[in-house]
């Protein structure tokens, strides 16, 4: 079963009443990046490529077709017994773009990212609803501990 916007609210910060949906909670555009140098996936690990801050003009980031990492503004924490899914918002795929995202398991902490296809140009002003988290009943056997926990938490 899936959470209401109230409760997925009570799991982050900061968010604004605007934010809360009837099943969810919408997620903001805090930076967005462009991969710079080859990433590794391999059986016994990972790299993560090197990454460039797309910088805003005036308050906008003004994107080219092509793959971005999008950050989201808000810290996230996915409570025991739950799983968290992203999905776009409506107005991100009419505009030719695509959010992705992986699993969120219970436990979690972070300011996510995404993966963000633009596929016609886009104009993303800086904290824009991009996105929408929701909960789903799950159970576990742990909770998540992996090398994302934590992520950009210290940016607050």
């Amino acid at each position: 079963m899936f959470e209401s916007g109230a409760f997925v609210g009570e799991q982050l910060t900061p968010i604004s009443d605007a934010q809360i949906q009837p099943n969810g909670v919408d997620l903001t555009a805090a930076a967005i990046y462009e991969q710079t140098t080859t990433g590794r996936i391999s059986r016994d690990g990972k790299t993560i490529g090197d990454r460039r801050e797309i910088e805003t003009d005036d308050g906008l980031f003004v994107l080219d077709l092509g793959a971005y990492i999008l950050q989201y503004a808000e810290t996230v924490r996915i409570p025991e017994g739950h799983i968290g899914f992203i999905y776009p918002r409506s107005s991100l795929m009419r505009n030719s773009c695509m959010l992705h995202t992986a699993v969120w398991d219970a436990g979690y902490e972070g300011k996510g990212e995404g993966l963000l296809e633009v596929h016609h140009d886009i104009e993303i002003e800086e904290g824009a609803r991009v996105g929408q988290l929701v909960f789903a009943e799950a159970d576990h056997e742990e909770t998540y501990d992996g090398d994302y926990q934590g992520e950009h938490i210290d940016t607050e």
